[in-house]
C-alpha cells in the first residue's frame, strides 16, 4: 500500500488521508471496514470527497462509514458513535483523517467508555 498505516491491534488501524484509489489497496491488505473522520474539504478542495471514497470502498466489498470530526474538537458524542462503529463494523477496520491522529483519539476515548 502506497501509504502508511499505523497498526493498533489485529482489529484496528488508522491512517492519513485515503483516495478513491487506495481502497483496492486497502482489501487487498485485509481490511473489512473504513471508518471516514476527516471532514470534506477541511483541507481545501483537492481533498478527496467522501462520497467518492465511500463508493470506491463500496466497489471493493469493504463496509464503510462517514464520521467527520472536526480536528481538536471531538466530543463525547463522537466517542459514543466510534465505538459503536468498532463493534458493529466488520473488522479489521481502517479508520482515516488527516494524518491518523484525530483517528487514533477517537479510537482511545472509544475504548474506555
Amino acid at each position: 500500500m502506497s501509504l502508511p498505516i499505523r497498526v493498533i491491534n489485529e482489529t484496528f488501524a488508522v491512517a492519513p488521508q485515503l483516495s478513491a484509489s487506495d481502497m483496492q489497496d486497502v482489501a487487498r491488505a485485509g481490511y473489512k471496514s473504513v471508518i471516514i473522520n476527516r471532514p470534506d474539504y477541511e483541507g481545501g478542495s483537492d481533498q478527496p470527497a467522501s462520497e467518492a471514497v465511500m463508493q470506491a470502498a463500496k466497489d471493493q466489498g469493504l463496509q464503510v462509514e462517514y464520521q467527520p470530526v472536526i480536528s481538536g474538537a471531538m466530543t463525547d458524542e463522537d466517542a459514543v458513535r466510534f465505538a459503536q462503529l468498532l463493534e458493529q463494523l466488520p473488522k479489521p477496520i481502517l479508520a482515516y483523517c488527516r494524518s491518523g491522529g484525530r483517528c487514533f483519539n477517537l479510537y482511545t476515548a472509544a475504548t474506555k467508555l
